[in-house]
């Protein structure tokens, strides 16, 4: 057992998603992300559905660069912010939830760390950043542009039925003195205080090592160990640091890494034998009901894959992530945040048939348009 932990399995990607998503959570990464999406928002007014557009198409993308994690939690608050207290109908919610989940599965192929299925592969098949965004970023952000049109077009009118003032629930609202601890630290968190650029400018940087030295355990994780002191000694500007998410992700993939290898026996026939359209259509169902980085990384444990096999894998997991909560990793955190829009909670099959046309739409790009 312990030759098999230290020696056959290497770890380095879960250790890798833990500080990646730990840094890219952090407040100043956060407001920044939110002031970029802000300045696009501004084009239109800053009216609901400029917001709306701008959240849906900026956010994924952006995901790339802060890790699907990050961008999800982000455009999830803005959607709430802007979107969702308007009130919406029923349809459009969840063709917004249902929109959002695939956007950010396949915005974050641009670089090949910020999306688990894509980070999982990378290393094995030796995919950089360029290989990703030659041949999925530019598809992924055209289907994106596509779908958000296509959906825009769908519910334009909603959009001026909404308002564009928040009505606030009615309620009694507690005195400062009356707020509990897990209130007081939300009201804390949420704050608008000012960050100063140089604090921004640290924590992009941090983030800029890590993923420059993604293969080198001991620098990136010795970065986080300084991270970590920074944001100690700038606490007034920072929020508790973030870790039960990344933590989970990271046990979740490291889970993938040790049991994974004793799958190889039965996986590699199975995708060995399927041909590029299949084995995407295959992976994209398949992600569905399991998780796409668990089907990306089964993939990598197939020796001698063809570089077109690979692709279809890479491409069915990722267009399949919105379909279902558990189909990728960052969705359960969109849905803890928008969850309590949707009366009884989100509804797997009313989520799966608003995320089924921007997903036939993703796989037409993917799988439709030759790479350059």
């Amino acid at each position: 057992f312990k030759n098999y932990i230290v020696y056959d399995r290497v770890y380095i990607e879960p250790m890798f998603v833990v500080v990646i998503m730990a840094i890219a959570s952090s407040r100043p990464v956060v407001k920044f992300s939110e002031q970029l999406l802000g300045m696009f928002a501004g084009i239109g007014g800053h009216s609901p559905a400029a917001w709306w557009f701008s959240i849906l198409m900026i956010a994924p993308l952006l995901g790339s660069f802060i890790t699907e994690p990050a961008a999800i939690t982000i455009a999830a608050l803005l959607l709430a912010n802007q979107f969702y207290k308007h009130k919406p109908s029923s349809g459009f919610a969840y063709a917004t939830i249902g929109l959002l989940f695939v956007n950010i599965s396949v915005g974050g192929t641009i670089t090949h760390f910020a999306a688990p299925p894509v980070l999982m592969v990378a290393a094995p098949w030796e995919w950089g950043m360029g290989f990703m965004a030659t041949n999925f970023g530019w598809k992924a952000a055209l289907g994106i542009l596509i779908s958000n049109i296509l959906y825009f077009a769908a519910f334009r009118g909603q959009f001026a039925k909404m308002g564009q003032q928040f009505v606030e629930e009615d309620g009694p609202k507690l005195k400062p003195r009356q707020m509990s601890h897990e209130e007081f630290d939300a009201l804390w968190a949420e704050r608008d205080a000012p960050i100063p650029p140089w604090v921004t400018l640290v924590h992009l940087l941090f983030l800029a090592w890590t993923v420059f030295n993604a293969h080198y355990p001991a620098l990136f994780i010795g970065g986080f160990l300084f991270f970590i002191g920074f944001c100690v000694i700038t606490g007034t500007h920072q929020n508790h640091l973030e870790l039960k998410s990344p933590i989970l992700v990271g046990f979740f993939l490291a889970g993938l890494v040790t049991h994974g290898g004793l799958q190889g026996w039965w996986i590699a026939p199975v995708l060995g034998s399927l041909g590029d359209l299949p084995l995407m259509l295959t992976a994209t169902i398949l992600t569905a009901f399991n998780d796409n980085a668990a089907i990306t990384y089964l993939a990598t444990l197939v020796p001698g894959l063809a570089i077109n096999s690979k692709y279809a894998v890479v491409a069915g997991a990722v267009t399949g992530g919105g379909l279902t909560v558990i189909a990728n990793a960052p969705n359960p955190a969109g849905q803890s945040i928008l969850g309590r829009f949707f009366e009884g909670g989100v509804n797997p099959a009313k989520l799966a048939m608003a995320a089924l046309i921007p997903t036939i739409i993703m796989g037409i790009c993917f799988m439709g348009i030759p790479t350059l």
